[in-house]
């Protein structure tokens, strides 16, 4: 996973429609979340096609989203009940 870099995504959106969209999409490339925040490991690439889908998504006007790369992190610190990655060390987009 040398050239993924961890980022946090997280969406508020105010139409039905438009958030089970975004939420199909988030889950196609996320590898664990909860309700409307998602931890994603993403190359260059990916980032940019998970941009890309969510602004074809969002109204740019009534909904929210952020992508913020979590830099830095060697070791993930946990509280509560922690849920492993399902797909263990690779992705597979497609």
């Amino acid at each position: 996973m040398a050239n993924r870099q961890l980022y946090l995504a997280a969406y508020d959106i105010s139409s039905n429609r438009r958030l089970r969209k975004a939420l199909y999409v988030l889950r196609s490339f996320s590898s664990g979340g909860q309700k409307s925040v998602f931890e994603c490991f993403l190359t260059k690439t990916e980032k940019a096609q998970l941009l890309e889908a969510i602004v074809l998504i969002i109204d740019p006007v009534e909904d929210r989203f952020i992508l913020l790369r979590l830099a830095g992190v060697k070791h993930i610190r946990v509280l509560g009940k922690a849920v492993a990655p399902q797909d263990g060390s690779f992705f597979y987009v497609g």
